[in-house]
């Protein structure tokens, strides 16, 4: 009687294995056709206006952008010799096949690679370059046939709130479209070289390492600005990034490519630090040393006699404007072109004078 129960338990459990077995097959294969259907494509109709247009420009501005690759070598901690890599941004300018770029962008290389729209890498050769208005030019060595120079425009009639695209290579991703607005103008832009770029360009279009030596361009599909520094903690874009108006780099480019250089306004002066300024009281610029030959020994200036610990002659003021410091001092500068004359208010023995100095080239 045992055997028959067995038997029959056995034959019940079975049944409900099988039943189980066919549900969950005609489960899942019902599931798995669910899941494999298609949902419907809606068709998506025109694009915006804003849209359209935005891809025009691009495709308009991609063609003079470029990818710029620099290798210099450097040596290495234990004094092996190690080639360190770096990327920027830049864009055609002519059809000799000049590049324009930032100078920060090419600083120390030993070599320069610009690779175009076509993906072909070309080998260039360094120009000129100013650090004052952080520009550089490089020529490619071995020019395409057809190179599409990038519209140039003007940077004298923008205005506030004017929508901006940037095209450049950020953290090695090449031809990457960022928009914006202009934020603000007139900006004062510090550079390497000790000096600003004044009217420098605000915007709100993302600027990211890689951007540097790019192009800003309106929406006309024009040259405004070239992409030169962001403020941010993180490194990282966080909405504030200048570029060096086109007028200046219209201003500066055919001066690369012609001299190699800048001319840079001075006086022949060495000034001394502003932190030792501020440390003796005083406000301007403290003359160090006057370079012999130059403008400002020519006009009678004196540097400080450290053998007697006296100072010689500080700049208080420059063309009737108040001065604080060598920017000013610089910014004031450059109103005046190589050979014209500066009066200067300059302080000696606690007594200010009046001095007139012609403005020279110390480049």
């Amino acid at each position: 009687m045992r055997n028959n129960n067995k038997l029959a338990l056995i034959v019940l459990l079975s049944g409900i294995i099988a039943a189980a077995v066919i549900y969950l097959d005609r489960f899942v294969a019902r599931d798995t056709r669910a899941v494999s259907q298609p949902r419907e494509i809606l068709p998506r109709g025109n694009l915006a206006d804003f849209e359209t247009a935005t891809i025009n420009i691009f495709n308009q501005a991609a063609p003079s952008v470029v990818y710029i690759f620099t290798e210099n070598a450097v040596r290495g901690f234990f004094g092996s010799r190690e080639v360190r890599q770096g990327a920027g941004s830049g864009f055609l300018w002519d059809e000799q096949g000049h590049v324009v770029t930032n100078f920060h962008v090419l600083s120390g290389a030993q070599r320069i690679q610009v690779r175009l729209d076509s993906g072909e890498a070309i080998d260039a050769a360094f120009v000129g370059g100013s650090a004052d208005y952080d520009l550089a030019v490089v020529r490619l060595r071995n020019k395409p046939d057809a190179i599409k120079p990038i519209p140039v425009g003007t940077s004298a009639d923008l205005r506030v709130g004017q929508s901006v695209f940037a095209i450049g290579n950020p953290f090695g991703l090449a031809r990457t479209l960022t928009t914006g607005v202009i934020s603000a103008l007139d900006r004062r832009l510090p550079t390497a070289g000790g000096r600003e770029v004044t009217g420098a360009i605000q915007t709100d279009a993302a600027i990211n390492p890689g951007n540097s030596g790019g192009p800003l361009i309106d929406s006309a599909g024009r040259l405004i600005g070239v992409n030169t520094a962001i403020i941010s903690e993180s490194g990282s874009s966080a909405g504030i990034g200048f570029a060096v108006p086109v007028d200046v780099v219209n201003q500066v480019v055919p001066q690369l490519i012609s001299r190699g250089k800048v001319p840079r306004s001075g006086i022949g002066i060495v000034v001394l630090d502003e932190a030792k300024t501020a440390s003796l009281g005083l406000v301007g610029v403290v003359i160090e040393r006057v370079v012999e030959g130059g403008a400002a020994e020519q006009a009678g200036l004196k540097g400080i006699d450290y053998q007697n610990r006296l100072l010689g002659d500080t700049i208080v003021a420059a063309d009737g404007t108040p001065i604080k410091n060598i920017v000013d001092f610089a910014r004031v500068l450059q109103r005046f072109a190589i050979g014209e004359k500066v009066l200067l208010d300059v302080l000696r023995d606690d007594r200010v004078r009046t001095v007139e100095v012609e403005v020279m080239d110390i480049s």
